[in-house]
């Protein structure tokens, strides 16, 4: 029997670059205590933590979650690369869901380095090993950072089979900079117009430019989950319930179909988004916002069709129209995404748990989308898992 589940606590920290932050455990704990002020509980209600983070040695979640407190309580520690911050929230809704726990959270942080992703573990096989030898395949060796390569790919895949132009991609981050100039805890505030997107530095000619991708960034940010019966009990807020939620990995199409949209995961979303919807008994034609894993322009471009935000080609028409912003049909991003908000790579989920659940109260303040009810989210990561959520208002 599977109970309801509300997010009653959320709380981020401003993002920042890298060098420019804090320790990772001053940012983790910062964060939770953010959450749990928000929910107006303390740290001992807590009977489980999950915490989230891809670029920090074991126990990294004990290491932060002691400046909050030593409770002797299960730390679960979570690397699910960029997804790893929702997998977290899908583990602690689980645990409350289950009735294993009342109260659980979760928890994710990154402290980054500058500079392009990369492994840390050389001495080791690559879990990447078979996603760099379809993209070699596909794409080519062209000297690039592999992100570059997977999404870009992925993006040229698209202008390739439906003529989608290079300023469509121009088109989304620029409105991604709209959106985060009313965000004080995004990374990059400024606002640039298409032009601007388009006159930066060439990461791949025709294909990308350098402000259709997120850059490398630290920060941290955490969720409270409960029963219905806890949140009664301590007379928490319960205005936001976890409606439904799935988490899927690679299937042979990855690999089999040949194309670089399913190396960078459009079944694996496409295939979670099917199962929220059949679940929650919805439609993507109910949803009032998203914030989805706009790691690229071409990532945020792929994820609409995949999401069924519009039909299979029609995503270029989907921004071209407006559509995918304020006054359009779902506001997609509010909060600037991952191009403007930052990427810390193990936050990113809870990051977007955060600005859903503020614009489900109506406290989104400037980026408020006027009569959200349903929010929806997307959280990806290669190699792979992708983890999407659908959040009601009650």
């Amino acid at each position: 029997m599977s109970r309801d589940v509300f997010v009653t606590g959320v709380g981020m920290i401003p993002f920042t670059k890298p060098g420019a932050s804090a320790p990772y455990q001053e940012m983790a704990a910062d964060a939770t205590r953010r959450a749990l002020l928000d929910a107006g509980i303390g740290y001992e209600l807590v009977q489980q933590a999950y915490v989230g983070y891809v670029y920090a040695d074991s126990t990294a979640g004990q290491s932060a979650l002691y400046e909050v407190g030593m409770t002797g309580i299960p730390v679960v520690n979570v690397n699910n690369n960029c997804s790893t911050g929702s997998t977290a929230l899908f583990l602690a809704r689980q645990a409350v869901a289950s009735g294993a726990a009342d109260c659980v959270l979760a928890l994710g942080f990154e402290q980054m380095s500058p500079g392009a992703l990369g492994s840390v573990f050389s001495d080791k096989p690559s879990p990447f090993a078979r996603f760099d030898k379809a993209t070699d395949e596909l794409v080519g060796g062209i000297d690039i950072p592999l992100a570059l390569r997977y999404f870009g790919g992925a993006g040229l895949a698209h202008m390739q089979q439906y003529g989608t132009q290079l300023s469509t991609f121009a088109k989304i981050r620029a409105k991604a900079s709209r959106h985060a100039a009313n965000n004080p805890l995004a990374l990059f505030r400024n606002v640039v117009t298409e032009d601007e997107v388009l006159a930066t530095p060439v990461m791949w000619p025709g294909v990308m430019t350098r402000l259709m991708a997120c850059p490398p960034t630290c920060g941290a940010a955490a969720a409270i989950v409960c029963s219905a019966e806890f949140a009664q009990r301590h007379g928490l807020n319960r205005s936001v319930r976890i409606k439904a939620q799935a988490m899927t990995t690679d299937r042979p199409v990855t690999f089999e179909a040949r194309d670089m949209r399913e190396v960078v995961g459009f079944s694996m979303a496409q295939e979670a988004a099917r199962q929220v919807y059949e679940a929650a008994g919805a439609g993507p034609q109910d949803i009032d916002v998203v914030e989805l894993h706009d790691c690229f322009a071409h990532n945020e471009l792929i994820s609409y069709e995949a999401l069924g935000l519009c039909p299979v080609g029609g995503a270029e028409k989907f921004v071209v129209d407006g559509d995918n912003t304020y006054g359009g049909k779902v506001v997609t991003n509010p909060s600037g995404g991952l191009l403007s908000k930052g990427h810390p790579l193990g936050a990113t989920g809870l990051a977007q748990c955060t600005e859903l659940v503020q614009q489900l109260r109506g406290t989104a303040e400037k980026r408020q989308v006027e009569g959200a009810r349903l929010a929806l989210q997307h959280n990806l990561g290669l190699g792979g898992a992708c983890v999407v959520t659908l959040y009601e208002r009650v």
